[in-house]
């Protein structure tokens, strides 16, 4: 076996492990973030929204899908990587991982790879809930996946940096609290 077949190996059993685990959690991982949008399209979209009226052609519910579909999914990129990262450290599960031979790229690949999915998992929910209540145009299908795959990668890394240095399950809530939490007034909402 060489060491491609190896590094492939071990990356696919981390991804698998990372898409097993949050599949397992479903109702955590993808129900908050689904009726929290939910709510947002409802409240901001329908109630205010129809009061705001047209800006620049667009109705205001269109002007806040794209940013609350790309919050979803950097949220959960984060989320994802940063608890399941810190909880294997946690426990000394990473000690078996990083005793394998497999170079930390690799490790660091696996663990990003499934942020990323479940960011992505998140993401169709979330654009499956925003066609409920508007139309959504996409004008460029190739930017608009690689947005989506560079953000999601972005906050994935961001989870696992802030997981790694970690000393408690207090300050996983750094990057939420000081990044998240002021990015939601910029995702067109507020």
């Amino acid at each position: 076996m060489n060491h491609y077949q190896r590094y492939r190996i071990a990356f696919s059993t981390i991804l698998t492990n990372e898409i097993l685990r949050f599949s397992r959690i479903w109702r955590q991982a993808l129900l908050p973030s689904t009726i929290s949008t939910a709510l947002y399209f409802v409240i901001f979209g329908r109630l205010i929204g129809e009061r705001i009226g047209p800006m620049g052609g667009f109705a205001y519910l269109d002007f806040i899908v794209p940013g609350l579909v790309l919050m979803a999914v950097l949220t959960n990129a984060y989320v994802n990587t940063v608890a399941s990262f810190y909880s294997s450290k946690f426990s000394r599960y990473v000690e078996e991982i990083l005793v394998a031979p497999v170079p930390n790229w690799v490790i660091l690949a696996g663990f990003v790879a499934g942020g990323v999915a479940r960011g992505f998992a998140v993401g169709i929910v979330v654009t499956l809930v925003a066609l409920v209540f508007t139309r959504i145009e996409i004008h460029s299908y190739g930017i608009t996946l690689l947005v989506f795959i560079l953000t999601a990668v972005l906050f994935s890394l961001g989870g696992f940096i802030n997981a790694v240095y970690a000393d408690s399950f207090d300050d996983i809530s750094i990057i939420p609290a000081f990044v998240l939490t002021p990015l939601t007034y910029l995702g067109g909402v507020f």
